[in-house]
């Protein structure tokens, strides 16, 4: 059986863990000839005492975020991915990516880095990819950094 995606999602946010998920998303672009979809969800709750004090935080941000998928769409043009697709999103990515992006750009696979909470962490509010894994409603790849020099 052969399994084709169309559309696919990955979630990148600078982590090393996010650059060994989007290497992984662009090589399954190229391979079934599909839309690459690069996202970037600005976190609007780590920003939410700060927001007070500085506005331009959202701005920082935001650049940050076109910046960084400048910089992966430029390396999956060279991988030979010829459709792409650049989002920058404010909220929570928790949510954002399985249940808005993903629905609205018809995704059929979700490729995400595991994160590195700590499991108090994880007990108290989830990883983001687990999240994803629970409520997308298509294939989701969850990509691990075994070893940190592969990244580089």
């Amino acid at each position: 059986m052969s399994v084709r995606y169309n559309n696919i999602l990955v979630a990148v946010d600078g982590s090393d863990e996010a650059k060994r998920a989007f290497k992984k998303a662009a090589f399954m672009a190229k391979d079934n000839d599909a839309r690459l979809i690069l996202a970037h969800i600005v976190d609007t709750r780590t920003f939410a005492s700060i927001e007070h004090y500085d506005r331009n935080i959202f701005t920082e941000a935001e650049q940050y975020a076109r910046d960084l998928l400048d910089g992966y769409r430029e390396q999956a043009e060279e991988q030979g991915v010829k459709d792409i697709t650049l989002i920058v999103d404010q909220g929570s990515p928790k949510i954002k990516i399985p249940k808005d992006v993903a629905k609205k750009h018809e995704v059929d696979l979700i490729v995400t880095g595991a994160t590195g909470l700590n499991a108090v962490e994880r007990f108290l509010i989830g990883s983001v990819s687990e999240h994803i894994v629970r409520h997308a409603k298509c294939d989701v790849l969850i990509v691990r950094t075994e070893n940190k020099q592969e990244v580089e």
